[in-house]
């Protein structure tokens, strides 16, 4: 695996933690933008493996990691639509207003285990790029 690739999933693994702190004391809308940040993250240490070159624009990185991903079995349907339905938790913590605005701790809580399966399995399967 890169150097590259390495400081991304690291950079995945931390603010997967964060999104984690996050949820502990209700902060469920920043929960959720960064369960949505740790996966992004992760797609970008996929890409940059697979293609050398990194995403520019989130919607970049989605259409980029989805292309990609088709060719790859270990990943799941569910985690190869993560990306693009985890950005809308972004985007409510970023740019909603009022009622619309809220992320249930559920929600965030589901956002988070499933970008720490996202992470685990590009881990794994950068990982495995490795051995002969």
């Amino acid at each position: 695996m890169s150097p590259e690739a390495e400081r991304y999933l690291a950079k995945a693994v931390l603010i997967l933690e964060h999104a984690r702190a996050m949820l502990g004391i209700n902060l469920t809308e920043d929960a959720g933008r960064a369960a949505y940040l740790a996966s992004y993250q992760a797609a970008e240490a996929f890409i940059s493996e697979r293609t050398g070159r990194i995403a520019k624009t989130h919607g970049g990185a989605h259409r980029e990691f989805a292309r990609l991903a088709m060719r790859e079995s270990r990943i799941d349907n569910e985690l190869r639509r993560f990306l693009p339905q985890a950005y809308n938790l972004k985007a409510i913590c970023d740019y909603e207003l009022g009622p619309d605005a809220i992320v249930p701790p559920e929600q965030a809580a589901i956002a988070i285990e499933t970008a720490a399966r996202f992470i685990q399995c590009l881990t794994e399967i950068l990982s495995d790029a490795e051995k002969p």
